[in-house]
Parts: structure tokens; sequence; C-alpha cells
């Protein structure tokens, strides 16, 4: 295996976690791409011309860069996406003809860079692996009556049932695919994605909250998008219900200012009556999360689902407690009682609860803190491309294994115009 096709249609690698539709995924993309490169492999990642002011080839390592090919009109947002998938995919398709290439394997990464996939493995006759990072019927069950695309379930049930290979993070993703997708157990394979434990590392509490000009209160920090899935109004409520005598901050790390989420969020702040409480940063790039993490006595994730939970990784990487739901997979991030707490429900008493707890026992916070820095070590960009490559060399031994794919996205418009 030399070149591989990584396909990641609306997550540009480039993009800062943080940002409206930029999260865990554009992390993950971003960092196996460089490990894998590093051992050998030739990566090239095509994604959307999203900005106009990227060039159509950004170079992230010697092995590694990520192409920008056009595909309807760069401010499109991931809800318009679908209807590009034609066009994105002849694109992909002329460029590789146009400068000669031939790759080993097609890599697609969420439901829409799965459809393209299937057109490519197909047309450059190679296999395909995927991963959905997030599932439509999964999130429909933690939060009904979110909004999705009328041909998501569908989408991903073919893809899931035809792909050659489906890369989950977890066991919990694992069970998914067979019980609720169909997909055959010997085309999964569980490989947990990584932190970069020398970046995301232990260092003075007390210098990092002078970088950032913070006072003696106690720091709760959340870092994510600001959207209705990651739970933010639990938290909120449970920040108002805090009795602390030191005093309570909330920092919240993500989403852009003047955004509906961000608007949304400030107005629950007011209501609660916690708005002296909660500071919202926008989204902080990746070099500058860790001082934050190191400010913070805890990190909070009150999601209603996490396929794995990046945020959860590196604060536990830099040594702090975690608390948590018990969804996805922030089981395998956060040992409960060990490393943090995973809270049942996603009620604000029981966030409460544990937050005093913490937030009362140094000791117990230095605990935790140290045993979640040890097991994040168990968890590396390394280990995950180790497992890869071997992933990525076996389905590519066996040979295609996927039915062809029902749908032509580069000679008809049964997807999109």
């Amino acid at each position: 295996m030399k070149r591989i096709a990584v396909i990641s249609v609306h997550g540009c690698p480039v993009v800062q976690a943080g940002l409206k539709d930029a999260g865990g995924m554009n992390v993950y993309v971003l960092e196996t791409a460089r490990v894998l490169s590093a051992r050998g492999l030739q990566v090239d990642i095509f994604t959307r011309h999203h900005d106009p002011l990227d060039p159509m080839i950004i170079h992230l390592t010697p092995g590694a860069r990520a192409i920008h090919l056009p595909s309807g009109p760069p401010s499109t947002d991931k809800s318009g996406v679908y209807d590009l998938l034609p066009e994105f995919t002849r694109q992909v398709a002329g460029y590789a003809q146009a400068w000669g290439l031939e790759y080993d394997l097609v890599v697609s990464h969420y439901w829409l860079s799965g459809l393209v996939g299937m057109e490519l493995s197909a047309l450059w006759d190679v296999p395909h692996s995927t991963s959905f990072h997030t599932l439509a019927e999964v999130k429909r069950r933690a939060l009904p009556g979110e909004d999705e695309h009328p041909m998501r379930h569908e989408s991903e049930t073919r893809i899931a049932q035809s792909v050659d290979q489906v890369i989950v993070w977890t066991e919990h993703e694992y069970q998914t695919m067979v019980d609720l997708y169909g997909t055959s157990p010997d085309r999964i394979e569980i490989i947990p994605p990584g932190v970069d434990s020398s970046r995301f590392a232990p260092a003075s509490q007390a210098e990092s909250r002078a970088e950032l000009n913070l006072n003696g209160e106690k720091v709760l920090l959340y870092v994510g998008r600001l959207e209705r899935l990651k739970g933010i109004d639990t938290l909120f409520k449970a920040v108002a219900q805090l009795d602390h005598p030191d005093g309570i901050r909330l920092y919240v790390a993500g989403g852009s200012r003047g955004a509906p989420g961000m608007r949304r969020l400030l107005c629950l702040a007011r209501d609660l009556g916690i708005r002296h409480k909660v500071k919202f940063l926008g989204s902080i790039p990746q070099e500058r999360l860790k001082t934050y993490y190191n400010a913070a006595d805890i990190c909070v994730l009150p999601s209603y689902y996490e396929s794995f939970g990046f945020a959860a990784l590196e604060a536990a990487a830099c040594g702090k407690p975690v608390v948590a739901s018990r969804v996805g997979g922030l089981t395998t991030v956060v040992k409960d009682g060990e490393t943090g707490f995973l809270v049942n429900w996603r009620c604000p008493g029981l966030f409460v609860e544990r937050l005093e707890l913490l937030l009362r026992n140094d000791e117990l916070r230095t605990e935790m803190g140290a045993a979640a820095r040890l097991h994040a070590q168990t968890l590396t960009w390394e280990n995950a491309a180790d497992r890869l490559i071997d992933a990525y060399s076996q389905v590519i031994a066996g040979g295609i294994a996927s039915e062809p794919a029902e749908t032509d996205l580069l000679q008809s418009s049964s997807i999109g115009p």
C-alpha cells in the first residue's frame, strides 16, 4: 500500500475545530493523515473548496496534502452538500485522471463522503474503508426531533451493508453497526482514535491561569460545538445550582460570535441568572487549547451522544478529571470513579452532585487527573496509525468485497441535480 485517497467532503482538515460543522472529525482526518504519512504512505485528502482564500493544495506533511476541489458555492454548509456530491465526485475523478494518480484504497469520512467513496471505489477498482463518525439513527434516539437530511439514514444503511470495511472507535459503535445497520461483523474493525500526548500534557495551573488572566475562582471548561446535541443546556442548569464558597466560572470554548447557537446560549445564561459566571471563548486553536485545559479544574461534557469525545481525551491528557454523560465513546475515554465521573442521566442535579464532589476535594481532583493522564497515554495517534495500517493492508489484500454501488454519481442524477 503506497497511496490512499481520503474523501472528506465537508470536513476539511485545516478548518479549526469548534466552528460550525467542524469538530472531532476534522481533527481525526488531520492527525491520521500526519501519522500515516510519517509511516511512508502518500495521503491525498479530497475536500470541497469552502473558502475563496484557500489554495487548491495545502501540504500538511511531506507525504500528506489537502486538495480543495470546486463543487458549488464555497459558502454552502453541510446541509446543502448532498446536492453537490455528483459534481464533487466528478472533480475528484477528473483530478486523479489529469495527474495520473492511482490509489490503493479509498477512505471516506461521514455518510456524505461514503457515497462518493462508493463511486470512486467502483471506478478505480479498489477497496473502500469508511468511518461514519456520527450516525443518524443513534442521534435520533438520543435526541428526538433533531433535523437530519431525509436521505441520511437510507444512505448510511446502504454504505454500511456494502462497503469493504468500517472503522469504528468503540465496542458501542461496533454493536450499533451490527444491530441497527446490518453490517457484517467481519467487515468491522475497532480502532480508537488518539491524542497528541506531547501537545496535550500537564502544565502548571498557576502559570496557565496567569497567562489567561484568571482569578481565584474554580474553573469548569466545556470544549465543543454549540449545538443542542452537546447538552450544554444541562450544563448551564447545573452551574445555576452549584454552591461553592470560592465562586465558579464556566468557560465555553467553541462556536463563533453572533452564530445562532451562541445567541441561544447567551439568552439561556441570562434567563438562569448565570450570565456573569459564563465566559464564551469562541473557537480556540488546538495549540492554545492546552492552556485552557491546564487552567481548568474540571472538564464537563454533558452530551446526548458522542461517537468518541476528543475534548474529554485532550483534557485527560492534560491531567484533568472529566465529568461526562454515560453515552457512546465517552465511556471509553472516561473511567467512571477513576479518571472522572460518568452521569447516567442528563439531569442537572446529577451533574451538580459530581461537580460539587470534585470542586470541594482538591486531593480527589489531583488523583483523578493523574489517572486520566495515564489512561490518555494508552490512546495515542501512533497506536491508531499502526492499527489502521494493518486494517487497510488486510482489506487491500482481501480484494473488493462490496456490492456494486446502486447509484452512479459520475454519470447520473440519481443523487442531487
